[in-house]
């Protein structure tokens, strides 16, 4: 029997990018159902009761939640294609460790970049930098951060970048530009160019977001 694979997904959410990508990188056809987080679908809330969020991977039947669980749980279950994570359990921890990173400590700053203005929004950008240059460090001369080959933390961290640079108005190329060299390789793949949502499209979500926060 083959495998019914559906995802309940916002476009823009850029942790719904990352599984758009894995899915790609991993060749999975799927059924992709768009949702309206002003008025969640019964089956959102179903197969996600305690946190009621996206994205959601269902797999015949059985939910995952939660992008990065869902991204480990892609490359467990389709482990023939493309492996996201080392094999090296060492190099495997690191990778967690450092996405663990990205959400905790770049997920708010980089909301922020586009959510405020003034004094507040320099400070939040400020700090999005900092967590890139740490970043770019552990990146180093490597062509990826897993070393020649797209991985887990790669795929987790580009949404952020994607969307921090449409949203903030701002280029990293001046202060890390062995990060931007990384961002040009990830674009250039065809799983990430297919993933990530039109520019323009983005641009007119977030001046909608900003008008509705009284920030324009």
């Amino acid at each position: 029997m083959a495998d019914e694979v559906i995802l309940l997904d916002f476009w823009p959410s850029m942790f719904g990018m990352r599984v758009r990508i894995a899915l790609a990188e991993k060749g999975v056809k799927y059924e992709y159902k768009e949702e309206d987080l002003k008025n969640k679908s019964p089956l959102l809330l179903q197969m996600n009761p305690v946190h009621k969020k996206i994205p959601v991977l269902i797999h015949n039947g059985r939910p995952v939640c939660e992008s990065s669980i869902i991204v480990q749980y892609i490359d467990e279950v389709w482990k023939d294609k493309a492996p996201l994570l080392p094999s090296d359990p060492y190099q495997r921890a690191q990778a967690r460790f450092w996405v663990d990173f990205i959400d905790k400590k770049m997920y708010d700053a980089s909301t922020k970049t586009w959510t405020t203005k003034g004094e507040e929004q320099e400070a939040a950008k400020k700090e999005f930098f900092e967590a890139l240059k740490t970043l770019e460090g552990q990146l180093g001369d490597k062509p990826f951060f897993g070393g020649d080959n797209f991985g887990y933390l790669d795929l987790s961290l580009i949404p952020f970048y994607y969307t921090y640079e449409t949203f903030g108005k701002s280029s990293v190329e001046a202060e890390c530009p062995k990060f931007k060299a990384w961002v040009k390789r990830c674009l250039q793949r065809e799983t990430i160019a297919k993933a990530l949502p039109d520019e323009k499209k983005v641009l007119e979500h977030a001046s909608g977001m900003r008008k509705n926060l009284v920030l324009e």
